[in-house]
């Protein structure tokens, strides 16, 4: 091959290269229209997730929240709670028993003619009776659950207990919501190392605490969480039912209601009392605190009473 054939060979290679090279860059372009392309329909697909998410989700909605919480499980279960592990205590049987005949007002047969059915306020008729302790082992006993999903909100936003007993820093909660401080549930609902546990504190105190809890924003923040999950059960830990206003509002708000007494302390005549300030359509039931017939090493005994 004389020198002209090889200059001609090479151009000819060098013509093929830039031919692949212009190719290459051709297929480039289109690819990144094509990339372009689709990131635009996930833009427009974002924007009505997101959309949907804030009509449609409100509870789970994709924006900033509370960090998630640890639950120290092991402290709990030394202190006489309601965990997972693999020792059975009597706690966890006697609430076990509790949660089946909620859970059955909830779904079954009973729902059909409760409103809200699914949402339980746990309260007393005088405060120290046992009630947030009788709320958190319930939210936990239900989260243990495996097709239920639970909320525990604390709701009695003068001697707010529920972070405490569970010996967690206090957070935003219902009461910034309420005043408008945060546009949506999910700002204030923290997330847990339980799965199926989620927990909306009381937040701040403040002197319209009633007023609030009346509100028709707090009437439809009930109502979404009571009707968008179908699968939650909402525990709130309400105030005591005597002497406290907040207490009969919510009152008209849930479809089911746990009265707790404390063994030899809780006066007939105020248990009596306490009921008449409930919805009389209301499933009713009843839970003895500190009951000395229950066998339990730690002294607790919990029973459900039934519907009055």
């Amino acid at each position: 091959m004389n020198s002209i054939e090889k200059a001609l060979l090479r151009q000819q290679e060098q013509a093929n290269l830039n031919k692949t090279a212009n190719e290459q860059d051709n297929s480039d372009i289109s690819q990144r229209d094509n990339i372009d392309d689709i990131g635009s329909l996930d833009v427009i697909d974002n924007s009505i997730i997101k959309e949907e998410s804030q009509e449609d989700e409100i509870i789970e909605a994709d924006i900033p929240s509370p960090d998630r919480i640890n639950i120290d499980l092991d402290k709990l279960h030394k202190k006489g709670f309601v965990t997972s592990g693999s020792s059975r205590q009597i706690i966890d049987e006697e609430f076990r028993s509790i949660k089946r005949k909620i859970l059955e007002n909830a779904f079954g047969l009973i729902s059909q003619s409760l409103t809200n059915p699914n949402i339980i306020m746990v309260t007393s008729s005088r405060p120290g009776e046992g009630k947030t302790f009788t709320a958190v082992n319930l939210a936990l006993s239900i989260a243990l659950e495996q097709d239920k999903t639970v909320l525990l909100v604390d709701a009695d936003v003068l001697r707010p207990n529920v972070m405490k007993t569970l010996e967690l820093k206090n957070q935003v909660g219902l009461m910034e919501f309420l005043l408008g401080e945060k546009a949506n549930l999910a700002e204030v609902l923290c997330r847990t190392n339980v799965p199926k546990l989620r927990i909306i504190a009381a937040g701040k105190r403040h002197h319209l605490s009633t007023e609030l809890l009346a509100s028709e924003k707090m009437f439809h923040a009930v109502e979404e969480m009571a009707n968008r999950y179908r699968d939650r059960v909402i525990i709130i830990d309400s105030p005591p039912l005597l002497g406290i206003n907040e207490t009969a509002v919510l009152a008209k708000l849930a479809g089911q209601a746990i009265v707790v007494a404390e063994e030899n302390k809780t006066k007939l005549a105020d248990i009596q009392k306490a009921v008449s300030h409930l919805n009389p359509e209301m499933a009713i039931g009843f839970v003895v605190n500190k009951a000395e017939n229950s066998g339990s090493d730690n002294g607790y005994g919990y029973y459900y009473n039934g519907d009055e």
